[in-house]
């Protein structure tokens, strides 16, 4: 079964940067559309952003042009990185692939506040 391990959230300042990664046992990240999905209090998780298998990406119109996807197949890692952070995007971060397959990991809590 494939495990999905998110880390690299924290507590930070509007305009300040975060970088989060995800790790997956297995060949997902070469074989499947992999996405960043969050959830903060009191809300739907959302997904807002996504990586296809050959490198394509895309974003949610929240985070267009402040955040970017990545991954690493060799390293079964995908990233995100996460620029000028403001406050509604608080929320606790997980990866799944897209759309959702996978039993959801604990997640990375980010806190946007100054």
């Amino acid at each position: 079964q494939v495990q999905l391990v998110e880390s690299g959230g924290g507590l930070v300042q509007p305009g300040e940067s975060l970088r989060l990664s995800c790790t997956a046992s297995g060949t997902i990240f070469s074989t499947y559309w992999m996405a960043w999905h969050r959830q903060a209090p009191g809300k739907q998780r959302e997904w807002v952003a996504a990586i296809s298998d050959d490198g394509s990406t895309r974003y949610s119109g929240d985070v267009q042009g402040r955040f970017t996807v990545s991954k690493s197949s060799a390293e079964s890692t995908m990233y995100l990185q996460m620029n000028d952070l403001k406050p509604d995007d608080s929320a606790v971060y997980y990866c799944n692939t897209m759309p959702q397959t996978l039993g959801w990991g604990q997640g990375t809590q980010v806190t946007v506040s100054s």
